[in-house]
């Protein structure tokens, strides 16, 4: 059995299930919170937050590929599981941590970009 392929496959499915629910939960949430942040603009608050929903998919898109081309040749079940484990749980955690990012960049920066 070929447990690079059965991985491939797994690590693919749960990575995309990941980025397109947080990225669809981020896009409506963060209508609000733009729109929150900047009330008289509603126009581009829409427009801010598609660049980010574009982003944030390049971005994982990217990473994602990045990280398959450098997997190891996986030779047992239990390998299988410690390799999967390690590689979503740094997606997740590089997720949190450019959400965190965007609205700290958000919520400093965006009256400084209207003026």
């Amino acid at each position: 059995m070929d447990y690079n392929i059965l991985g491939y496959s797994i690590f693919i499915s749960i990575i995309v299930f990941i980025i397109v629910v947080v990225g669809k939960i981020c896009y409506r949430n963060g209508n609000v919170f733009v729109a929150e942040l900047i009330p008289d603009h509603l126009e581009l608050c829409q427009q801010i937050n598609k660049s980010l929903l574009v982003a944030y998919y390049l971005v994982n898109i990217g990473y994602c590929s990045m990280t398959l081309i450098g997997w190891e040749t996986i030779t047992s079940s239990l390998q299988l599981i410690e390799i999967m484990s390690i590689k979503v749980a740094t997606i997740i955690c590089i997720l949190s941590v450019l959400h965190y990012l965007n609205i700290f960049l958000l919520t400093n920066t965006i009256h400084k970009l209207i003026k």
